[in-house]
């Protein structure tokens, strides 16, 4: 076994380098008890297959149809805060920026689907459940035309959520998934 090298130390005292403690024997042959068969477990352990590549190619139409489902809602979004900049009010101009900005999630998860990336589905899932309960409150209000707003938006969030968690999506995604007990 060979000597651990010893590294200088400045004192507190006198700014002075000094060597570096060894660590205790008893420590060293602890370590030495465990690391060899942590190595070995390693050793033994099989690879673990590669990720499961991409299809090349066209993506397939659910894909599409959830690209589409997230894009329709991004648009959603970005109408609604067109209408709340148009207002001209200060808070009205914030909170359109604000969901303006808003309005980019569920759009570049709709690029990012079409492109049959697998980031994509995270955020559109998201977008999707917290189209939900948007949906919700749109249908209990008493105007006709965000009744109406609200049942399209109950319709494409659903279909949205069916589509992004359906096996031939995830597999076109390359996302594995867990086995059943």
């Amino acid at each position: 076994m060979t000597e651990p090298r010893k590294t200088p130390q400045k004192t507190a005292r006198s700014g002075q380098k000094r060597p570096r403690k060894p660590p205790p024997q008893r420590l060293v042959q602890k370590m030495q008890k465990v690391v060899p068969p942590v190595r070995e477990q390693l050793a033994e352990q099989p690879e673990t297959p590669a990720e499961p590549a991409v299809p090349a190619g066209p993506a397939p139409a659910r894909l599409t149809a959830a690209a589409v489902a997230s894009g329709l809602e991004g648009l959603g979004v970005a109408a609604w805060a067109v209408t709340m900049l148009s207002t001209g009010s200060r808070n009205g101009i914030l909170g359109g920026l604000l969901v303006l900005l808003l309005a980019a999630i569920p759009l570049a998860a709709a690029y990012g689907l079409r492109q049959v990336r697998r980031w994509s589905r995270g955020p559109a899932l998201i977008i999707h459940l917290l189209g939900l309960p948007v949906a919700w409150s749109m249908l209990h209000s008493d105007t006709g035309g965000i009744v109406a707003s609200g049942a399209a938006l109950t319709a494409v969030s659903l279909a949205g959520l069916v589509l992004l968690v359906h096996p031939a999506t995830t597999d076109a995604l390359g996302i594995r998934r867990t086995a059943s007990n």
